[in-house]
């Protein structure tokens, strides 16, 4: 199976990182990286009077940096069967990652993010926030700043067994296969607590597990979902938090900058958020 993998991009050291991380997570799988750099003019002098050929002459510039970054990237790769390519866009960034998906067949996007300037312990910036609010075609992986790559030996997916999965996660479960990972799931709650309607969602999402290695777990409600899934990701050395990102779900919540400012100071692993198909 050959991976088609979008890499956005704005030429910073955080996009070069996610770079990074998108090869060797991939490092052993046949891949197509798509590099993409969205462009618009901003008047960086003081000039009062701007040419259209100073403009060009800008977007020339934007376009001969983004086939440098891609030949680079190139030699970091020691897979003969990984393929490098670029896209160059003048639409919003949501804009040019959906037509990017819909057009090579992509089936994750991961991007770097970094905090906003003066606010520590705020993780994603405002484009990251409004990527995970809108994307719904595709899985999208956020890599924090400055994140090393640690091969992900160990998978977290929070739940709360009011939905029962399907495909959606396939991917997860492809993910978890690819790294021989082990999947952790975890309800904030007791066991005991469970309705009828969770004890069955729950009991169908062990047979479909039943290939991957898995375990269940049960977290104390400690008042704040942020700070049960902190306390699980440092528990059990967490290398990628997953969720599906339902309509009217938590994670709608948690993209919401008042409570990623709450976890995202201490949720320093790769995030990866599923669309729903419902």
């Amino acid at each position: 199976m050959r991976h088609h993998i979008l890499l956005p991009t704005d030429f910073s050291d955080n996009a070069a990182s996610a770079a990074n991380y998108a090869l060797k997570l991939y490092q052993n799988q046949p891949c197509t990286f798509y590099l993409l750099h969205t462009w618009s003019f901003s008047n960086t002098t003081n000039r009062t009077y701007i040419t259209t050929t100073y403009i060009e002459t800008q977007k020339e510039e934007a376009q001969n940096r983004l086939i440098e970054l891609k030949d680079k990237i190139q030699t970091q790769s020691t897979n003969k069967d990984h393929e490098f390519k670029t896209i160059f866009s003048t639409d919003s960034l949501i804009d040019a990652i959906e037509t990017a998906i819909k057009a090579h067949d992509v089936n994750l996007v991961i991007m770097g993010t970094k905090g906003a300037t003066g606010a520590k312990e705020f993780l994603f910036g405002s484009n990251t926030v409004n990527i995970l609010s809108k994307m719904r075609h595709c899985p999208l992986m956020v890599i924090p700043e400055a994140y090393v790559y640690t091969k992900p030996e160990q998978m977290a997916f929070p739940t709360d067994f009011n939905r029962f999965y399907g495909e959606e996660l396939n991917f997860i479960l492809q993910l978890s296969k690819l790294n021989d990972s082990r999947l952790r799931v975890f309800h904030i709650n007791t066991q005991e607590s469970l309705s009828e309607k969770q004890n069955y969602n729950f009991s169908m999402l062990k047979a479909y597990l039943e290939d991957c290695k898995h375990s269940f777990h049960w977290m104390p409600d400690l008042g704040s979902k942020e700070e049960a899934i902190k306390s699980f990701i440092e528990e059990f050395d967490i290398q990628i938090l997953t969720m599906i990102n339902y309509k009217h779900s938590f994670i709608e919540n948690l993209i919401k900058e008042p409570v990623v400012r709450k976890l995202g100071h201490h949720t320093r692993v790769p995030f990866l958020v599923i669309p729903s198909f419902s």
